[in-house]
């Protein structure tokens, strides 16, 4: 499909004599992250905290420190109760390592997919219940809980709600609900993930603790994995964040996230946010996707080496397996969703057969491919349970909260979320889905779109540059990583790689200065290539067998018009 190309507009007078001490490219960066004074550039190059992000400033969290302090006083028995991704098995292996390592009887508790479905249900509570539990800390689920939360009320369990996503209208009946985005809050990252969340929680429980072995400072790792995985966007209190875990990784004290790494075939020292996002995090999704997630949760907490090294072995192997499964998930549901309507505003793909664990990912290649709105589930007699991802031009959620009348459960953010609803009522969600979703996207240009910080000829590409981009990092999602475009490119060398010859290497010249060039899944321009051609790219340092080249990493080609 073809892109649309945007390119940042210059920085402005004002904004270039307050950036003056910095260099050129890099001013124009920080002015279209929108940092264009000193002040706002130096705290975002520092990745400094907020101000007021002091962890009893969350709403919720001293009435849940409250009751967490007399649970661990009277020796009550505390569950935490997580999300089967990679953000909820963090989030609930950083609560129970902190409530633990103050002394407390902390467990937790992890759903599964198959069988339970996201979030609180009425039964896991009566069992957890049942073996004693006083209190119920839930992490990265529950805000939207209200008849689970009125069922442990019920039946004498108390509640903490610990979540990020979007509260509905009512809360949960809870003896405390910590979310940033609640109503009246004035914390001021809105954007934490659930581990994120469960952090402030812990580090709030452990400020004024007498306790010398454990400090907040050794589950940032935990907070960098979770937050990078769920695509928190990467500003304001999560570049901090992620960048201070990203140290700890680089240096990994856990047993399970050193075994994590070795199976990946990474170097520690070398870890950077996007080997979190295409690596680590989908060997950790990869068990909830499949089968129960108790064995990435089990991972993060286990001192075992040998244990470790097994348990990263078979995520490993989940995850292969989770590709395979994937790819045939997609293409059935290409298949639907052509049959259907390829041009529809939004795209629809139900199948009994589909594995509910990776719908969401198929759902994400059918955006990639359609630049549509997708929802791909998981339709049996009597249940449906979909997944939807989206595009910047369409809130998803907002979309569902029109529908709410006709969901089980449901909830997410704008461009990902996800839903149950009895399998009747599935033909007037499509049609008042699409009636929302035509409305919101009809006369607009859908076409993805890449933006560029800049368009540079290739002579201001130099070795002091990389230096300057570092200062950006950890780069991802909400902070991608600088981009730039060059025009008018001879191309003296072109050549497919990869096994099935999908990607293209490129030597391209302006004619004094030459620069190596990959670029991944476009072979095909191999048998069609321009003799000029320009490009949007990322500049990086390429290690090879232990040469290291400078390369533009190319997002994108489009023949020369001038």
């Amino acid at each position: 499909m073809e892109k649309r190309w945007q390119i940042a507009p210059s920085l402005s007078p004002q904004a270039d004599e307050a950036l003056n001490e910095l260099p050129p490219l890099l001013r124009q960066i920080l002015f279209n992250r929108g940092y264009p004074d000193k002040e706002q550039a130096a705290h975002f190059l520092a990745a400094s905290p907020p101000s007021g992000s002091e962890p009893l400033a969350m709403p919720g969290v001293p009435e849940a420190v409250e009751r967490l302090e007399a649970a661990l006083l009277q020796g009550e028995r505390i569950v935490v109760y997580g999300d089967y991704d990679t953000d909820g098995v963090t989030a609930c292996a950083l609560l129970v390592q902190t409530l633990r390592a103050l002394g407390g009887e902390a467990h937790g508790y992890i759903p599964n997919r198959f069988e339970e479905g996201y979030g609180l249900n009425t039964q896991a509570l009566d069992e957890i219940k049942a073996e004693g539990t006083a209190l119920v800390v839930t992490v990265d689920c529950g805000i939207r809980a209200l008849k689970e939360a009125e069922h442990a009320a019920q039946i004498g369990l108390d509640l903490i709600v610990s979540d990020h996503h979007t509260p509905g209208p009512e809360l949960p009946r809870a003896r405390a609900c910590i979310n940033p985005k609640l109503p009246g809050g004035n914390y001021p990252e809105k954007n934490l993930a659930g581990v994120g969340v469960a952090y402030k929680l812990a580090c709030a429980l452990l400020e004024g603790q007498e306790t010398t072995a454990f400090s907040a400072q050794q589950l940032l790792d935990l907070v960098a994995l979770g937050t990078v995985a769920d695509l928190a966007p990467l500003a304001g209190e999560n570049r901090h964040l992620v960048r201070a875990g990203l140290k700890q990784l680089r240096r990994p004290h856990r047993q399970g996230v050193m075994a994590l790494i070795g199976v990946a075939g990474l170097k520690p020292q070398r870890l950077e946010a996007s080997h979190i996002g295409f690596m680590l995090g989908p060997r950790l999704n990869a068990a909830g996707r499949l089968d129960t997630a108790q064995d990435a949760y089990n991972l993060l907490l286990t001192d075992d080496v040998f244990t470790a090294g097994k348990l990263a072995q078979r995520l490993d192997n989940q995850n292969r397996q989770r590709q395979r499964i994937t790819d045939e998930t997609f293409t059935r549901a290409e298949a639907l969703v052509t049959a259907e309507d390829p041009d529809a505003a939004l795209l629809f793909a139900f199948d009994p057969e589909f594995n509910p664990g990776v719908v969401g990912l198929a759902a994400s290649r059918l955006v990639e491919r359609h630049y549509r709105p997708a929802i791909v589930g998981q339709e049996e007699s009597d249940t449906t349970r979909a997944s939807c991802r989206s595009i910047p031009e369409f809130h998803i959620t907002e979309a569902l909260q029109q529908c709410a009348d006709l969901f089980e459960h449901f909830g997410g953010h704008a461009a990902a979320a996800g839903f149950t609803i009895q399998t009747d009522k599935v033909p007037e969600l499509k049609e008042r889905l699409h009636a929302i979703a035509e409305k919101t996207l009809r006369g607009q240009d859908l076409r993805p779109v890449l933006h560029a910080d800049a368009e540079v000829p290739l002579a201001e590409l130099k070795p002091e540059l990389l230096e300057h981009l570092d200062l950006l990092e950890p780069t991802g999602y909400g902070n991608p990583k600088a981009a730039f475009v060059s025009r008018g490119l001879g191309v003296q060398r072109s050549y497919p790689v990869g096994k099935k010859a999908e990607h293209l290497k490129l030597v391209v010249s302006d004619g004094w200065v030459s620069f190596d060039a990959i670029a991944f899944r476009q072979g095909h321009w191999h048998e069609q290539m321009p003799e000029q051609i320009d490009l949007l790219y990322h500049f990086e340092l390429n290690e090879f067998r232990g040469q290291k080249k400078l390369q533009l990493n190319v997002r994108d080609l489009k023949p020369s018009q001038g």
